[in-house]
């Protein structure tokens, strides 16, 4: 009973709808495309190899390579692929998908190496990155199909850098453009302040100007119209403005208790502080 179970799970596979197969007898392909499903085999004389028949990913490692300029450039790319050919696969890689990843990103890197020589680096970085993409793509289809049994669906640029001995240098003349660019910017906004604050002082100075010139002439107006009023009054009453002008003078005079004049007492000055007939006292 033992025997005729090992015999039988021995016999019996299973090809699932996500993979690939091929049946060999005594090491040779007898069927390269086994369908999904149950199948059956003879013990110790077929065996089976089972591939993932899903969308696979080589990710290659960053490779230096030279633009047209002889500039290097580290470039990290990776690529799609499914196995279509499993007969052909199974020849070339002996069914190991580690080993079709690496034949894969070998010729998708000589394929970028070549491709990369033709342009500048302006070109690789973003003028025609999607063209290279698609030179490599058919480029590859063809061999990939050919010698690996692999159909490329996609192949892109991940990342492109500049090597850190170019990139120093790089970052240096980038950072003194910069710095020349600020300066440039910084003596047109001095320009600009200066003469911003000119127009502001000489519009001070036409403002303090004319302000002056209303405040002269507001000034002459009212002592015109004061002289008038004065002499109105003095015209109406003389002695009541004398009298008036008199009282004016001695509260200017006599401000504080400590202030002394020296005067003759039949001075003019003293006209009204006799008696009230206005004679100067000392008469």
């Amino acid at each position: 009973m033992a025997v005729i179970l090992v015999v039988a799970s021995n016999s019996i596979y299973i090809v699932r709808e996500t993979e690939r197969g091929v049946l060999l007898k005594f090491g040779e392909v007898v069927n390269p495309d086994i369908k999904p499903g149950l199948h059956f085999k003879v013990p110790f004389v077929n065996n089976v190899r089972i591939f993932d028949g899903r969308i696979l990913t080589v990710d290659s490692s960053p490779e230096r390579f030279f633009t047209q300029e002889k500039k290097a450039l580290i470039v990290d790319s990776f690529a799609k692929f499914r196995v279509k050919d499993t007969a052909t696969f199974y020849t070339a890689t002996n069914g190991e998908e580690a080993r079709a990843a690496g034949l894969l990103a070998q010729r998708i890197n000589n394929g970028l190496r070549n491709e990369v020589a033709t342009r500048t680096v302006q070109e690789v970085v973003s003028g025609q990155r999607d063209e290279l993409m698609s030179a490599i793509i058919r480029q590859l289809s063809d061999t990939a199909s050919d010698e690996l049994g692999v159909e490329i669906i996609d192949v892109r640029v991940k990342k492109i850098d500049l090597p850190p001995d170019v990139s120093d240098s790089v970052y240096r003349r980038m950072n003194a453009e910069r710095e020349k660019e600020a300066r440039e910017l910084r003596s047109q906004g001095q320009e600009l302040a200066e003469g911003i604050r000119a127009a502001a002082d000489r519009e001070v100075t036409v403002i303090a100007a004319n302000a002056a010139k209303e405040a002269e002439i507001v000034r002459g107006e009212g002592d015109a119209r004061a002289t008038s009023i004065y002499a109105q009054a003095f015209n109406e009453d003389a002695e009541f403005y004398s009298f008036l002008r008199s009282l004016k003078a001695y509260q200017e005079t006599f401000q504080g208790s400590s202030d002394i004049m020296l005067i003759q007492p039949d001075s003019e000055f003293f006209k009204y502080l006799g008696d009230s007939s206005g004679e100067r006292s000392g008469k």
